[in-house]
């Protein structure tokens, strides 16, 4: 019967199961139903092995059980349920592959690359929500330039609450921020969310981009390509730590400039 079954056997070895899998299946196939003990007898194996491997076959779908010990009975299901165990390892595929898309930028983030800065790319809108999500593990105050107008467009209902969760955790920033309507309307809850703003002409100083940069790292939100960046190096974020300070410098100076022209 071996070298009868043999080329189905490794027809079902392809289809993902086991050596013993396939045996136990093919046993069960030309009995057509048996007790444990017939179906291991014409496996060629013991009892306690047979058992095991009929449970996996009961929850592939391929073999189903009637009665209770001593007496239960294993019955081979059609042959049209190979079918539809490949559909079900398929579907259980495809829910990995979009697992793994998700946790993969996670899996780079932490891959030893050496010395070497490392970059991480987030797609789409919720890979914007992750890379603002690792602003709040900063130990000190985020350097920011965000254009609050674009922010809130690009994800109207999640930045409400992250300014309170950053606020709550302690979190300052200082943010340059282009000086429209909705700029200044956020610049009014600086105290209650624990940031300081600089408001630049939007006519001379308008950008899409969020940029913050925090410990060792600079994160970009581009809201018009839906692309989050994080960059870790420890050399590449100081350079744009002093680089803000030359513009928070300016930015504070063209805030009051227009502080006093409004004031006329």
């Amino acid at each position: 019967m071996e070298n009868t079954n043999l080329p189905l056997k490794n027809f079902l070895l392809s289809l993902g199961l086991s050596e013993k899998e396939a045996s136990v299946y093919l046993a069960l196939l030309n009995l057509g139903k048996g007790t444990v003990s017939e179906i291991a007898r014409q496996a060629e194996m013991n009892r306690t092995t047979g058992y095991d491997i009929l449970s996996r076959l009961v929850n592939y779908g391929l073999v189903s059980v009637s009665g209770k010990e001593p007496k239960q009975e294993f019955v081979a299901e059609s042959p049209d349920k190979v079918v539809n165990f490949l559909e079900s390892k398929k579907r259980e595929t495809e829910k990995q592959i979009l697992e793994a898309k998700t946790f993969l930028p996670q899996l780079k983030s932490i891959h030893n690359v050496g010395s070497r800065p490392k970059i991480r790319f987030y797609e789409g809108k919720e890979g914007l929500k992750q890379v603002y999500e690792d602003t709040l593990t900063s130990h000190e105050a985020i350097r920011a330039y965000a254009t609050v107008d674009d922010m809130h467009a690009g994800l109207p209902d999640y930045f409400p609450k992250y300014y309170q969760r950053r606020a709550k955790k302690g979190i300052h920033i200082r943010a340059i921020i282009p000086k429209t309507p909705t700029g200044i309307d956020r610049s009014k809850q600086d105290r209650a969310e624990a940031r300081e703003t600089a408001l630049i002409p939007p006519d001379k100083y308008y950008f899409s981009p969020e940029i913050n940069i925090y410990d060792n790292k600079i994160m970009i939100a581009s809201w018009r390509e839906k692309l989050g960046i994080i960059i870790e190096s420890s050399e590449i974020a100081d350079a744009m730590k002093k680089i803000y300070e030359l513009a928070w410098a300016e930015a504070k100076r063209l805030d009051l400039v227009g502080k006093k022209s409004k004031k006329k």
